[in-house]
């Protein structure tokens, strides 16, 4: 609902171990060949140019999975909802690449689809600025929010069986442990997964993904604002699920909607 450690260089993604970051040989051998085929040079083609950026440090994340630009993205949007992208400041994909330990490729194609998200812009002939977003932006995605997701939650509180309310208590217990970590981007996914089994039961899949988008913008830093909301406040937003999960076992439809209500409040 609401919504690292800093690195050797001192700005931006946390520095990745020295081993075990980087795709394996065969994939780069392929990202290498698609760059080829674009000529050489191709990052100049597009007027990416890194030599005046400051340093970006190796991610955390590492690079293990078959989808290298689908692990690519997941990796962008927990450094976005961590504030370690920086709202305004403009990124390279040959940069971010090479702290990956991958080719531009795979990274141009993941903020790309940033872009249609309303993450980041495309800015010619540099790379991709992410998007500074102000307190009225984020009050205006709450309000959304609780006019799609409070009616459906109100009638799936009289619809569905307890049985299936106490089926999603371990996700509700899970963004507890997500928010006692303190991590904003941990607690950031493990909400929306909440969110998402609940609006699941509806069985609108169109409504869950419009959720999810919107939800996701919602959990980006603010300009000028805290990188992070404090443990406390992510606790308190926790407790919030299993106080709601609570009420929908128990047919309290009163309580429901009141906590349901006040949650989407708190998010603005």
């Amino acid at each position: 609902m609401k919504q690292g450690t800093q690195s050797s260089t001192g700005t931006g993604i946390p520095d990745a171990p020295a081993r075990g970051s980087r795709v394996p040989p065969q994939q780069r051998a392929a990202d290498v060949d698609r760059n080829r085929d674009l000529g050489d040079g191709a990052g100049a083609v597009r007027g990416e140019h890194t030599h005046s950026e400051t340093p970006i440090p190796r991610p955390r994340t590492v690079v293990q999975r078959s989808s290298v630009r689908g692990q690519i993205l997941d990796a962008l949007r927990t450094a976005l909802v961590g504030g370690e992208l920086t709202p305004g400041e403009v990124y390279s994909a040959p940069a971010l690449g090479d702290r990956f330990g991958v080719s531009a490729t795979p990274v141009r194609e993941a903020m790309q689809q940033l872009a249609a998200e309303g993450a980041v812009e495309v800015v010619p002939n540099r790379g991709f600025r992410v998007i500074e977003r102000g307190a009225r932006e984020l009050a205006e995605l709450a309000e959304i929010r609780a006019l799609i997701e409070v009616p459906v939650m109100l009638r799936l509180a009289r619809t569905v069986p307890a049985a299936r309310w106490a089926g999603l208590r371990p996700l509700a217990e899970g963004t507890v442990r997500a928010a006692s970590s303190g991590c904003r981007a941990t607690y950031a996914e493990s909400d929306r997964a909440f969110h998402c089994a609940l609006l699941s039961l509806s069985g609108n899949e169109q409504l869950v993904q419009i959720a999810e988008d919107l939800h996701r913008r919602a959990q980006w830093p603010l300009v000028g604002g805290p990188v992070t909301r404090g443990r406390a406040d992510l606790l308190a937003d926790a407790s919030e699920h299993l106080a709601l999960l609570e009420a929908l076992v128990a047919g309290e439809w009163d309580v429901v909607q009141s906590l349901v209500r006040e949650h989407f409040a708190g998010a603005a």
